[in-house]
C-alpha cells in the first residue's frame, strides 16, 4: 500500500518509514526541507513537500495515498497548548481528505491524556486529562464522526541511545544546573518504549487495527523518576537531588508541568489485539549509553 507519513523525517517517523518499506509498503513522506527530502529518498520513500501548518499539503498528501500515519508534531513545549491546537487542525485536514473512503488514519497521542490516579492507564480509558495533547484525540473523534476510519496510537517516553522523549530535556537541564533532580520521593512513574518497537506498532495498527481503537505503545509500564534522575546523574557525573513541589516550578521551568506526574500505563490490550511484542532495550539501558552524556 502507498502510505502518507507525516513527521517522516523525525525521530519516530523515520523509524516508521523504514518499518513500512521493509514490510513492502510504499511511503510518501511529508518533508519541509531539502535535507529532509534527501533523507527520505535515501530511505527509499517518495517526497511530498509541505509542513504541519500547510493544511493543503496535508490534504493533497492524503488524497494521493491509501492511508495516513500522522506523527508530525511541533515539539515546542514552552507553547504546548498552541502546538496542540495546530495538531488538531492538521488531523481535521487529513480527515477531510479521507472521509467515507475506508482508508485508515493513524493519529498520535500520549498515554498521559487518559490517566486515572491510582492505576495503570489502559486502552479503554477515554481522554480525561487537562494536558493540552488531548486535542489530538478530540480531533480524531471529530473526524471519526464524519466517516473516517481513524485509530489512535498513544506514546509514552520514546527512546533509543540518541533521544529519550522529555528525558532529553531533563538531561540538558541537569547539565545546565549541575544537579539531576526529581520531585518529592521520586516514586512517580513514566512509561516508556523503544522507537523501533513503537514503529512496529504503528505498522501493525495500520495493517490490522480497528476503526475507533486506541493502542498504547508501552513496553515498560512505569519507571520511577528517581531511577531516571539517578541514570542522568551517573551519565553526567552530577549529584542527584530531590526537589519539593514548591521548588519544582523554579528548578524545572516548563518541565515542572510534567516531571511530577505519576502516569503509569499498560499495553495488555494492544498486545492481545495486534500481537505486538516489544523486543528492544529498555529506557534505563539506553540512558546508560546515551549520546547526550558523551563529551
Amino acid at each position: 500500500m502507498r502510505i502518507f507519513v507525516t513527521g517522516s523525517t523525525g525521530f519516530i517517523g523515520s523509524a516508521i518509514v523504514q518499518e513500512l518499506i521493509k514490510a513492502g509498503h510504499q511511503v510518501l513522506g511529508l518533508s519541509r526541507s531539502d535535507a529532509g527530502a534527501k533523507s527520505l529518498l535515501a530511505a527509499g520513500a517518495q517526497v511530498h513537500p509541505g509542513n504541519l501548518e500547510d493544511l493543503e499539503s496535508l490534504r493533497s498528501g492524503a488524497d494521493l495515498s491509501e492511508g495516513v500515519i500522522h506523527t508530525a508534531f511541533i515539539h515546542d513545549f514552552s507553547k504546548f497548548k498552541e502546538v496542540c491546537e495546530i495538531d488538531r487542525l492538521a488531523i481535521e485536514a487529513l480527515g477531510s481528505a479521507l472521509a467515507s473512503s475506508d482508508r485508515p488514519l493513524i493519529v498520535t497521542s500520549g498515554t498521559a491524556v487518559a490517566h486515572t490516579p491510582g492505576r495503570l492507564t489502559t486502552e479503554e480509558d477515554a481522554p480525561n486529562s487537562p494536558i493540552p495533547r488531548v486535542a489530538s484525540e478530540e480531533a480524531a473523534a471529530s473526524v471519526a464522526s464524519k466517516g473516517v476510519r481513524v485509530s489512535v496510537v498513544r506514546l509514552p517516553q520514546v527512546h533509543d541511545p540518541l533521544k529519550q522523549g522529555l528525558i532529553t530535556y531533563l538531561i540538558a537541564l541537569a547539565r545546565e544546573k549541575g544537579v539531576s533532580a526529581y520531585v518529592g520521593d521520586g516514586l512517580n512513574h513514566w512509561p516508556a518504549v523503544h522507537r523501533l518497537d513503537a514503529a512496529h506498532l504503528y505498522r501493525l495498527a495500520f495493517e490490522k487495527g480497528a476503526a475507533g481503537a486506541r493502542y498504547n505503545a508501552v513496553a515498560e509500564e512505569g519507571i520511577p523518576l528517581r531511577e531516571i534522575a539517578e541514570a542522568i546523574g551517573r551519565g553526567l557525573k552530577v549529584p542527584v537531588v530531590a526537589k519539593s513541589l514548591e521548588e519544582a516550578g523554579e528548578h524545572f521551568g516548563w518541565l515542572g508541568f510534567f516531571v511530577g506526574a505519576d502516569v503509569p500505563a499498560s499495553s495488555a490490550l494492544t498486545r492481545e489485539r495486534l500481537g505486538w511484542r516489544p523486543t528492544q532495550s529498555g529506557l534505563i539501558s539506553d540512558l546508560d549509553r546515551a549520546r547526550d552524556f558523551e563529551a
